[in-house]
């Protein structure tokens, strides 16, 4: 990866024997690496066993997850934030695991309808939940940098799973509880 990045400099007319840009490749190489990380996650690996038995059969919520992800358009990332809602069925996840599942998706080249609905289908697969409710809001740099070159435009995804999406009350308590300031 170090040697592509030496090209790709090169390619657009920078000296990589800079002082500035020698170790730029390796570093670019690294970061790319640890932004990708999800490639080399699995979910079972980072949920580790960590579901509990339980008699809630509340809504419960994760919010403000903060997430860091690259679009797979441009490779530029987008910033943002996810909340997640699940009402359990018996068993409840470890709550850092929520967090996790979010970035094994976050960090692989994405865009963010898919990483919503692939986050609410791992959570609800995995919590057996009654239902799953996930919501993103992010600002994309792809947007931001270059084309339209809008800095205030924020992209919101949703994807509503089981009762989130056939019960109207659940959906509405759900989006009241995110809009409500912490």
């Amino acid at each position: 990866m170090k040697e592509h990045f030496k090209k790709i400099i090169t390619s657009i007319g920078e000296d990589v024997e800079r002082d500035g840009l020698k170790d730029t490749p390796q570093r670019a190489a690294t970061a790319l690496q640890f932004l990708t990380q999800g490639y080399t996650q699995s979910v079972e690996e980072v949920v580790n066993g960590a579901l509990f038995e339980s008699d809630n059969d509340e809504m419960i919520i994760v919010k403000d997850i903060e997430l860091y992800s690259l679009c797979e358009h441009h490779l530029l990332p987008f910033i943002g934030k996810c909340h997640v809602a699940y009402i359990p069925s018996g068993k409840v996840i470890g709550l850092s695991k929520v967090a996790r599942i979010v970035d094994v998706f976050a960090r692989r080249l994405q865009v963010q309808e898919r990483l919503t609905k692939q986050i609410a289908e791992t959570v609800l697969q995995i919590t057996g939940g009654w239902g799953v409710g996930v919501i993103i809001e992010a600002k994309h740099l792809c947007m931001m940098m270059r084309g339209v070159e809008k800095q205030n435009s924020v992209m919101t995804t949703s994807v509503m799973l089981g009762g989130f999406r056939t019960d109207r009350g659940t959906r509405s308590e759900f989006l009241s509880l995110v809009q409500k300031e912490s």
